[in-house]
């Protein structure tokens, strides 16, 4: 590569909660010369990004569309519900649906949760974010049901947050575009999983070629080396020669 070629970049975004910070970093160690551009989208966007080019890759939240989008799910996360520090959930290590039956359970509008049916009473108003939803429960307006990653997001300290059994968990995956398996993305593939540099998974890798061996060289017969032992014209009269006969 000349100095006027520019290295080509890897763009990646991700969903707010998702920390990629990890595996930037080892992203940057082994790929120094191939920047890598990191931006943060709203969970309902990532996946159009992707499909029009904007991004070669997403840490998203599942499900996807499959018939256009490849993904591999990495780990799924906790959920609880955010709350006041004085509700009375709090007394309590972990929180089942029914314990929210008397509560007005916030639904905002980018939530990330599939839901089959909300648990709590429902709000007049949808909020239109998660964010703002926050602010709602700060209120004492209700409450929120939301991934770990999302209640540690929006942290604050008249907020605390429970465990709830029984609610839809949500998976976060790498995911690209179907049949835009590049290089780029190969390598990206192989540090998520944790593949070490030298791993023969992964990204497509050049055949090693084997170093040629000199051919061996012949030597001639009752000259030295290893064959001259064995190149050398043996007598098969051993000994001392009989006097003649």
């Amino acid at each position: 590569m000349t100095g006027s070629e520019v290295s080509p970049s890897f763009r990646l975004v991700y969903v707010p909660g998702v920390m990629p910070g990890k595996w930037v970093r080892i992203w940057n160690e082994r790929l120094p010369d191939v920047p890598l551009t990191l931006t943060q989208v709203p969970a309902g966007t990532a996946q159009g990004l992707l499909l029009d080019g904007d991004a070669d890759a997403g840490l998203v939240r599942l499900p996807v569309d499959r018939t256009v989008l490849s993904a591999i799910p990495l780990y799924t996360e906790q959920t609880v519900v955010v709350v006041p520090k004085d509700h009375l959930v709090t007394a309590a290590e972990t929180v089942t649906p029914e314990d929210l039956a008397d509560d007005i359970v916030l639904h905002p509008l980018d939530d990330v949760l599939v839901w089959e049916s909300l648990p709590g009473r429902p709000a007049l108003e949808r909020p239109a974010t998660t964010a703002d939803a926050i602010e709602l429960v700060a209120a004492g307006i209700g409450v929120l049901v939301v991934p770990l990653s999302l209640a540690r997001l929006h942290h604050r300290k008249d907020l605390t947050h429970r465990p709830l059994d029984g609610a839809p968990e949500s998976a976060v995956a790498l995911s690209w575009p179907e049949g835009a398996t590049t290089d780029r993305v190969e390598d990206f593939i192989g540090i998520v999983r944790g593949r070490t540099v030298n791993s023969t998974r992964g990204r497509r890798q050049e055949p090693e070629k084997k170093a040629e061996r000199a051919p061996r060289r012949q030597q001639p017969a009752g000259r030295g080396g290893r064959g001259a032992a064995a190149g050398k014209t043996k007598n098969p009269r051993r000994g001392r020669p009989r006097r003649g006969s």
